[in-house]
């Protein structure tokens, strides 16, 4: 839940929440705060540098970002 219980927000946090846990399998018990922390980092590398996104046209989440930022008005 967000800090101001924003339910768009929230809606957002529980949309990664799900992607993260069915699948990249991030719902399984680990063994340490440094495992989990590792886990997640490679999980988020992999969904943003990685994987490639039919709905982004078969792109990165990283390349429609540093596309959207080079563009000038």
């Amino acid at each position: 839940m967000t800090k101001e219980n924003h339910c768009y927000k929230n809606a957002m946090a529980e949309r990664i929440k799900r992607i993260l846990k069915d699948k990249f399998h991030l719902y399984k018990t680990f063994n340490s705060v440094a495992h989990t922390k590792r886990s997640a980092k490679n999980t988020i590398n992999l969904y943003n540098e990685i994987k490639l996104h039919l709905s982004l046209d078969y792109k990165t989440t990283n390349m429609v970002y540093k596309l959207s930022t080079q563009i000038q008005f």
